[in-house]
Protein backbone atom coordinates (compact mmCIF):
# COMPACT_ATOMS: atom_id res chain seq x y z
CA UNK A 1 0.00 0.00 0.00
CA UNK A 2 1.42 3.62 -0.49
CA UNK A 3 0.76 6.54 1.34
CA UNK A 4 -3.00 7.04 -0.62
CA UNK A 5 -3.93 4.03 0.99
CA UNK A 6 -3.80 1.33 -2.66
CA UNK A 7 -1.50 -1.12 -3.88
CA UNK A 8 0.68 0.49 -6.48
CA UNK A 9 1.39 -2.83 -8.33
CA UNK A 10 -1.95 -3.70 -8.27
CA UNK A 11 -2.66 -0.48 -10.31
CA UNK A 12 0.41 -1.45 -12.74
CA UNK A 13 -0.86 -4.90 -13.47
CA UNK A 14 -4.37 -3.03 -14.37
CA UNK A 15 -3.27 -0.40 -16.63
CA UNK A 16 -0.59 -1.93 -18.55
CA UNK A 17 -3.59 -4.51 -19.51
CA UNK A 18 -6.23 -2.19 -19.84
CA UNK A 19 -4.06 -0.02 -21.71
CA UNK A 20 -2.48 -2.45 -24.07
CA UNK A 21 -6.68 -3.58 -25.11
CA UNK A 22 -7.57 -0.35 -25.60
CA UNK A 23 -4.63 0.19 -27.86
CA UNK A 24 -6.13 -2.81 -29.94
CA UNK A 25 -9.83 -1.54 -29.89
CA UNK A 26 -8.32 1.36 -31.42
CA UNK A 27 -6.36 0.02 -34.41
CA UNK A 28 -9.34 -2.20 -35.34
CA UNK A 29 -11.99 0.76 -35.48
CA UNK A 30 -12.67 1.15 -38.90
CA UNK A 31 -12.09 5.43 -39.49
CA UNK A 32 -9.93 6.58 -37.12
CA UNK A 33 -9.41 10.57 -36.66
CA UNK A 34 -6.20 11.94 -35.88
CA UNK A 35 -7.36 12.29 -32.07
CA UNK A 36 -8.15 8.97 -32.22
CA UNK A 37 -4.27 7.77 -33.53
CA UNK A 38 -2.79 10.03 -30.93
CA UNK A 39 -4.98 8.16 -28.00
CA UNK A 40 -3.98 4.85 -29.20
CA UNK A 41 -0.01 6.01 -29.71
CA UNK A 42 -0.66 7.44 -25.65
CA UNK A 43 -1.94 3.77 -24.44
CA UNK A 44 0.84 2.00 -26.14
CA UNK A 45 3.21 3.97 -24.50
CA UNK A 46 1.16 4.17 -21.00
CA UNK A 47 0.87 0.17 -21.35
CA UNK A 48 4.73 -0.03 -21.67
CA UNK A 49 5.32 2.56 -18.98
CA UNK A 50 2.80 0.80 -16.75
CA UNK A 51 4.72 -2.67 -17.25
CA UNK A 52 8.02 -1.21 -16.45
CA UNK A 53 6.92 0.12 -12.77
CA UNK A 54 5.94 -3.73 -12.22
CA UNK A 55 8.03 -6.13 -10.22
CA UNK A 56 7.26 -8.87 -12.50
CA UNK A 57 8.16 -7.10 -15.92
CA UNK A 58 10.61 -9.12 -17.82
CA UNK A 59 12.45 -8.74 -21.22
CA UNK A 60 9.84 -10.87 -22.45
CA UNK A 61 6.86 -8.07 -21.45
CA UNK A 62 9.05 -5.13 -22.53
CA UNK A 63 9.58 -7.20 -25.84
CA UNK A 64 5.64 -7.16 -26.26
CA UNK A 65 5.58 -3.24 -25.33
CA UNK A 66 7.99 -1.97 -27.62
CA UNK A 67 6.82 -4.19 -30.39
CA UNK A 68 2.91 -2.88 -30.00
CA UNK A 69 4.72 0.98 -29.73
CA UNK A 70 6.24 0.25 -33.00
CA UNK A 71 3.31 -1.26 -35.01
CA UNK A 72 1.52 1.88 -33.64
CA UNK A 73 3.84 3.89 -35.29
CA UNK A 74 3.57 2.23 -38.27
CA UNK A 75 -0.12 2.50 -38.69
CA UNK A 76 -0.07 6.13 -37.77
CA UNK A 77 3.09 6.20 -40.43
CA UNK A 78 6.01 7.50 -38.08
CA UNK A 79 8.85 5.01 -39.54
CA UNK A 80 11.31 6.60 -37.59
CA UNK A 81 9.50 5.77 -34.45
CA UNK A 82 8.55 2.47 -35.59
CA UNK A 83 11.98 1.62 -36.27
CA UNK A 84 13.38 2.53 -33.07
CA UNK A 85 10.76 0.73 -31.25
CA UNK A 86 11.02 -2.20 -33.57
CA UNK A 87 14.96 -2.25 -32.35
CA UNK A 88 14.40 -2.00 -29.15
CA UNK A 89 12.03 -4.75 -29.10
CA UNK A 90 14.11 -7.34 -30.54
CA UNK A 91 16.73 -6.16 -28.42
CA UNK A 92 14.70 -7.51 -25.15
CA UNK A 93 13.22 -10.13 -26.85
CA UNK A 94 15.01 -13.52 -25.10
CA UNK A 95 16.45 -15.49 -27.57
CA UNK A 96 15.26 -18.64 -26.87
CA UNK A 97 11.50 -17.23 -28.08
CA UNK A 98 10.99 -18.19 -31.62
CA UNK A 99 7.62 -16.84 -31.34
CA UNK A 100 8.89 -13.02 -29.88
CA UNK A 101 11.98 -13.26 -32.20
CA UNK A 102 9.56 -13.45 -35.16
CA UNK A 103 7.61 -10.37 -33.98
CA UNK A 104 10.33 -8.42 -33.31
CA UNK A 105 11.60 -9.07 -36.93
CA UNK A 106 7.78 -8.71 -38.58
CA UNK A 107 8.31 -5.09 -36.91
CA UNK A 108 11.44 -4.33 -38.19
CA UNK A 109 10.34 -5.37 -41.64
CA UNK A 110 7.06 -3.41 -41.28
CA UNK A 111 8.85 -0.56 -40.09
CA UNK A 112 11.50 -0.80 -43.00
CA UNK A 113 8.75 -1.48 -45.85
CA UNK A 114 6.92 2.20 -44.61
CA UNK A 115 10.59 3.80 -44.60
CA UNK A 116 10.56 2.28 -48.36
CA UNK A 117 13.75 0.25 -47.48
CA UNK A 118 12.54 -2.69 -49.77
CA UNK A 119 16.03 -4.97 -49.24
CA UNK A 120 15.89 -4.84 -45.32
CA UNK A 121 12.51 -5.55 -45.21
CA UNK A 122 12.83 -8.28 -47.12
CA UNK A 123 15.49 -9.72 -45.18
CA UNK A 124 14.09 -9.29 -41.38
CA UNK A 125 10.95 -10.49 -43.36
CA UNK A 126 13.03 -13.89 -44.33
CA UNK A 127 14.21 -13.84 -40.95
CA UNK A 128 10.46 -13.77 -39.11
CA UNK A 129 9.00 -16.26 -41.42
CA UNK A 130 11.85 -18.96 -40.51
CA UNK A 131 11.29 -18.09 -36.56
CA UNK A 132 7.27 -18.43 -37.39
CA UNK A 133 8.49 -22.04 -38.85
CA UNK A 134 10.06 -22.86 -35.19
CA UNK A 135 7.12 -21.73 -33.52
CA UNK A 136 5.93 -25.25 -32.07
CA UNK A 137 1.89 -23.37 -30.70
CA UNK A 138 -0.13 -23.91 -33.88
CA UNK A 139 -2.35 -20.75 -32.48
CA UNK A 140 0.46 -18.49 -32.06
CA UNK A 141 2.11 -19.87 -35.18
CA UNK A 142 -1.14 -19.03 -37.10
CA UNK A 143 -1.23 -15.75 -35.54
CA UNK A 144 2.58 -14.60 -36.38
CA UNK A 145 1.90 -15.77 -40.45
CA UNK A 146 -1.29 -13.88 -40.70
CA UNK A 147 0.81 -10.81 -39.85
CA UNK A 148 3.79 -11.49 -41.50
CA UNK A 149 1.42 -12.00 -44.89
CA UNK A 150 0.47 -8.57 -45.11
CA UNK A 151 4.24 -8.06 -45.77
CA UNK A 152 4.29 -9.93 -48.42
Amino acid sequence: MNELGFDTQEVHRYYSAHCFNSVWDLLGKESRTPDDDQQMLQLAMASTWHWTQREDCSDKNLSVGYWQVSRVYTVIQQHENARQYAQMCLAKTPNDESFYLGYAHEAIARAEKLAGNVDAAAEHLEIAVNYAAKVDDENSREMLDKDLAELK
